[in-house]
């Protein structure tokens, strides 16, 4: 396997891991449960562990992807960017959970400021992690491409 069946085979952990882990916590919240809000908080550090691969895959990925017939290369550069900062934010809740899950481990009940804090930035990233596959499924699905993009046309010989 490559870089590109490694990115795609990776890439939805990031994006149904944050949903999951953000329902999961509003879930926990809601019946003010501190083990589920521990739970929540161990699967935002799985999914911000989880996602690192994915993240530095995508290079490489492109790299495979650039000889294959008709790649879009402009979509690539807004998947990257996005790809940027979504990594940023799921790689702080991950750190954040952690921090809390040891610096809070002796505390019961969990400190529900912290949880909520948690909460609101699993939300923020959940959106983030979205729009970057959003983004990226543009590259090679033209049928998720915003209505009136084309396919590019195919690249000449030496290009």
């Amino acid at each position: 396997m490559n870089a590109a069946h490694w990115h795609l085979a990776m890439n939805h952990i990031p994006v149904v891991g944050a949903f999951f882990a953000t329902g999961l916590l509003a879930l926990a919240l809601w019946r003010r449960s501190d083990e589920l809000i521990r739970v929540c908080f161990g699967v935002v550090v799985a999914v911000a562990a989880l996602t690192v691969p994915v993240y530095f895959t995508g290079e490489p990925t492109e790299n495979v992807l650039m000889d294959v017939p008709d790649f879009a290369e402009e979509l690539v550069k807004p998947h990257q960017q996005a790809a940027g900062v979504a990594f940023t934010a799921i790689v702080l809740v991950g750190l954040a959970a952690l921090g809390g899950l040891i610096f809070f481990r002796k505390s019961a009940p969990f400190p529900r400021w912290f949880a909520v804090s948690v909460f609101g930035l699993t939300l923020v990233t959940s959106g983030l992690v979205s729009w970057t596959a959003n983004l990226g499924g543009r590259i090679r699905h033209p049928e998720v491409r915003p209505a009136g993009a084309t396919t590019p046309p195919p690249k000449a010989e030496g290009e």
